[in-house]
């Protein structure tokens, strides 16, 4: 018999956390529900769920501190879903280390593709914790790290240096969103503001990498966030 992957839903308004748990239930998770942060925390200690899916706005303490409290420790997946849309709002959560962000309301296959993203991102960080991993490859994109290339279509991509630096933290993050702070605190250091540099860095790294810069499918943009690498393509 298959384990069921479970899912703890922290949310206190009754009507989403009902819908929610139908639709993961039907898509064979087991769910457990909690309405306090309170709750959440115990259940989470106590069943050690494999991701969590937090609602940031609960009666007894913000999820941001639910956040804060179990990243002090653990690095299961947590996919916030709230209905605060502001960007500063998501860049908090996500800089607080929040997998994903999804903004209520939202679609039933958005909700399950980012549950699948997390998670698979999370066990293969699992797996691959203590080894140095020498290739990334998703669509006809490959990079191989120990020789330090990019191929599209088996076609070697020349990259300045700070491109490939970009490259390298966006694919070995693959899955998710990293925030334009992020990225520019790990490529030129935490007293820097380079987000000019960064925009159009990434620019020539989709002119490059891209077959369609306009449309691309390797890179997404959080609009107002940051950038997304992606783990398959038609996520």
């Amino acid at each position: 018999m298959d384990i069921k992957p479970t899912v703890l839903i922290i949310e206190d308004e009754e009507a989403i956390s009902n819908f929610i748990s139908a639709v993961l239930t039907s898509n064979n998770y087991q769910v457990i529900k909690a309405k306090t942060g309170k709750e959440g925390l115990s259940l989470f200690t106590s069943h050690i769920p494999d991701i969590i899916l937090l609602d940031l706005g609960l009666p007894d303490m913000d999820g941001v501190e639910i956040l804060k409290n179990i990243r002090s420790w653990s690095k299961i997946p947590i996919i916030v879903v709230s209905a605060r849309g502001h960007e500063r709002e998501k860049v908090a959560a996500l800089d607080l280390g929040a997998d994903d962000y999804i903004v209520k309301p939202f679609g039933t296959p958005e909700l399950l593709a980012r549950i699948r993203t997390a998670m698979r991102h999370s066990l293969e960080a699992a797996s691959l914790r203590g080894k140095e991993v020498d290739q990334f490859t998703v669509g006809n994109l490959e990079i191989n790290y120990s020789k330090r290339l990019v191929f599209r279509e088996g076609e070697p991509i020349h990259l300045t240096p700070i491109e490939y630096k970009i490259l390298v933290l966006l694919s070995r993050n693959a899955g998710k969103v990293l925030t334009h702070d992020f990225i520019i605190r790990e490529i030129w250091g935490i007293y820097t503001d380079e987000s000019h540099t960064l925009r159009v860095n990434m620019a020539n790294i989709r002119r490059k990498i891209e077959a369609n810069p306009g449309n691309p499918q390797y890179i997404l943009t959080e609009m107002g966030v940051g950038y997304r690498m992606v783990e398959e393509l038609g996520e």
